[in-house]
């Protein structure tokens, strides 16, 4: 009988330690969100949506993506005036053919190219409206993509979607990456601690049950 305890406890343990790495590596898996496939490009001087994807061609859709992907947190500057716009681009990325997120970029605004983040955006979460300075290169990455715009060669640096933006990104938002790592760090530790805990309650009750069978 002791025999056939010791080797339920042995199964046991490899059953939590199984469950364990389960729930680890599903948890790893919720943290990493699918990556965007395409991009689409819709404006008043443009006949139908320019679309842009990363299979086809994923030098431009990764200088299109660097345009918007990075348009996060309480935004840069107020609300510029409407005449001082120019044309607007509606930019959204898709996941797998479904809309996703969607920005308002401005090329050819007055003081350097301007982005916009709507609150409501197309995937239904919501996010608070917000202005942001654009990268130098958003005139000529979206006349790459095929935007009816004016040539602007002395804005690029490196290819396209190199260069450089109005403001750089590191000065306005320091802490934003921080507190984005320290949170996915909280929430991976705390993954691994609810998964130790179980394992240990279980081998506890495991060890009591084969305690009081071997008596």
């Amino acid at each position: 009988m002791r025999q056939r305890a010791i080797g339920r406890l042995v199964a046991a343990t490899a059953l939590l330690l199984a469950f364990g790495a389960a729930t680890l590596t599903a948890g790893r898996a919720q943290a990493a969100p699918p990556a965007p496939t395409s991009v689409t490009v819709e404006g008043d001087d443009l006949p139908e949506p320019l679309t842009v994807t990363a299979e086809a061609d994923s030098e431009l859709f990764t200088a299109m993506l660097g345009q918007v992907n990075w348009l996060t947190g309480p935004g840069q500057t107020s609300s510029p005036e409407p005449a001082a716009l120019g044309p607007k681009y509606l930019v959204v990325v898709l996941i797998d053919d479904d809309p996703s997120r969607s920005y308002e970029l401005y090329p050819l605004a007055e003081g350097g190219p301007r982005a916009f983040r709507p609150a409501e955006q197309p995937d239904g979460s919501k996010t608070t409206a917000a202005w942001f300075f654009g990268r130098l290169t958003m005139s000529e990455t979206l006349r790459a993509a095929g935007a009816p715009l004016p040539a602007r060669p002395d804005s690029i640096s490196g290819g396209i979607g190199g260069g450089e933006r109005v403001i750089p990104q590191d000065a306005l938002n320091p802490g934003e990456d921080l507190d984005k790592m320290f949170a996915e760090l909280r929430h991976v530790l705390l993954l691994n601690g609810a998964v130790v805990v179980s394992i240990t309650l279980g081998l506890a009750a495991i060890a009591l049950l084969v305690r009081r069978r071997t008596r």
